[in-house]
């Protein structure tokens, strides 16, 4: 999840009406696939609490299609400004759900659910806060990886292997710190030249 969001965040400038949807587009089908990302998450706790693990495997999977749909959609229809804020907030609203509930049932420890959640709110108020500033920072490769080892934690606790799911969870711990810091250190380089 957020290969769209750093797609479209190569900073605001840079944004470009491609085929149909202008920069400041808010009705768009891939805005409409991240719309349905967060409408399934509901039924994707109610899954997960009622440990119909089968069935919230498969909504799992399907969101994280979902989100490679947007990213197809964004490219080839144009990157938007709406997008470019709702798909990475709708991706961590998905996956820190999913931890949540998962450290709730005690099958993931709270300790790095925190951590990341921490990791995130930082990095998204930081972020908002270069956006009044007029200024974006792209996620880097280890946010991608970071947001990749959550997937796959949260895909394996499901399928009942929670050694392998615990092991991709701290390694997320470990790439989530390593890349806030990244993230940080390039946006106040971005800020001191512009």
């Amino acid at each position: 999840m957020g290969d769209r969001a750093d797609r479209e965040l190569g900073g605001l400038g840079g944004l470009r009406a491609s085929r149909g949807f202008g920069p400041s587009a808010l009705v768009t089908p891939a805005n409409a696939v991240t719309a349905g990302r967060v409408i399934v998450l509901p039924f994707l706790v109610w899954a997960m609490v009622a440990r119909a693990d089968r069935f919230a495997l498969v909504l799992w999977i399907a969101v994280g299609l979902s989100d490679s749909l947007d990213g197809v959609l964004a490219r080839r229809q144009g990157a938007t400004r709406s997008g470019a804020y709702l798909d990475p907030l709708a991706d961590k609203a998905v996956v820190l759900t999913a931890l949540a509930v998962l450290a709730g049932q005690h099958r993931a420890p709270w300790v790095a659910v925190l951590v990341i959640g921490v990791r995130e709110m930082a990095v998204s108020l930081w972020r908002s806060v270069l956006a009044r500033r007029g200024a974006s920072v792209p996620a880097s490769r280890a946010g991608k990886l970071k947001t990749l080892l959550q997937v796959l934690a949260v895909g394996l606790v499901l399928l009942h292997v929670r050694a392998a799911g615990a092991f991709f969870l701290w390694t997320a711990v470990v790439v989530a710190l390593g890349s806030a810091v990244d993230y940080f250190l390039r946006s106040r380089r971005t800020t001191v030249t512009s």
